[in-house]
């Protein structure tokens, strides 16, 4: 039988990470299993400048100074993807690239993806002016003209919470009704600084190093125009990153993980950090808390277990 670890965690966010870097400092010996596109949102977001302790630095290189953290106390990282697990004894099992690997208790932190356009576009000017997080990214776009494309309870959010810095915020939606609550649609449609475009979807993103524009297509006459911009938030929503753990442990409605206890999943030694369970906040400091928080409760656990 193979080595039976403490605790395996499955992800490489701030989440991941700072559970690591918990887990190694408490003697847990943990594995990080990252995934070979390591580091969650923060590898697509430029400049952070509200993480504590930095007043400035971009993303992928806070992900390398947490990760060289978590790896001076002893956490041991493998850049591989976990392609299927097996929560139903102990030990619990989870595959990544040709190997199977066993664990008394393993904390799931793999992430959301935020959705996106699908245009080239889009993909070559994220970090250069697209961006999928207003809290983020919206501090860089004081006196700007800027866009959002949604029609959403996340599109109206993020459109009203950008006005505190832009210009102006036009909102890009493909039909001609929002789907957000009420009293978000009041608050928005009161807000000066916010136009509605209706039934309109983006074509193409414009500008070589950094937005300068977009293409809309109205879906209604299929006239096309050219919007001036200074930068597009894209809030069509979010994927949680569980379609592995279908039928392992309870998902909610929407695939996220609902923990049942702190960051206690539905099966035993299974805990949860970061956006996977997380709908609201979706920032790296929080993720990072979540982290910290699932290893001191798997900590615990493995102790009451006699297993650690």
């Amino acid at each position: 039988m193979s080595k039976v670890h403490n605790l395996i965690i499955i992800g490489s966010g701030p989440a991941g990470l700072t559970a690591g870097l918990y887990a190694a400092r408490a003697e847990l010996e943990p594995l990080i299993i990252g995934g070979l596109e390591a580091g969650g949102q923060l590898m697509l977001t430029t400049e952070v400048e509200n993480f504590p302790g930095y007043e400035s630095i971009l993303g992928p290189e806070l992900i390398d100074k947490i990760t060289n953290h978590a790896k001076k106390f002893g956490t041991e990282l493998i850049r591989e993807n976990v392609t299927k697990v097996d929560f139903s004894s102990q030990p619990l099992k989870v595959w990544a690239g040709d190997q199977e690997y066993h664990s008394k208790s393993v904390i799931i932190a793999t992430g959301a993806s935020a959705r996106w356009l699908g245009l080239d576009s889009e993909t070559r000017l994220r970090g250069k002016g697209v961006s999928s997080c207003a809290t983020c990214d919206g501090f860089f776009f004081k006196d700007k003209d800027i866009a959002v494309v949604g029609g959403g309870d996340s599109a109206l959010e993020e459109a009203t919470f950008l006005t505190k810095f832009a210009s102006k915020v036009s909102v890009i939606v493909r039909r001609d009704e929002l789907r957000a609550s009420k009293p978000l649609q009041k608050r928005a449609q009161e807000n000066p600084k916010i136009e509605f475009v209706w039934n309109s979807e983006v074509q193409e993103v414009l500008g070589d190093s950094k937005v300068e524009g977009v293409r809309l297509k109205n879906n209604k006459t299929e006239a096309e125009s050219d919007l001036k911009l200074d930068g597009l938030f894209v809030a069509i929503g979010h994927t949680p990153n569980t379609g592995i753990f279908e039928g392992q442990i309870d998902l909610d409605e929407k695939g996220y993980i609902k923990p049942v206890k702190n960051t206690a999943a539905s099966v035993s030694g299974i805990f949860v950090a970061g956006d996977v369970e997380d709908i609201r906040y979706r920032q790296a400091i929080t993720a990072a808390g979540s982290g910290c928080k699932a290893a001191l409760d798997a900590e615990k656990w493995l102790a009451e277990q006699g297993n650690a």
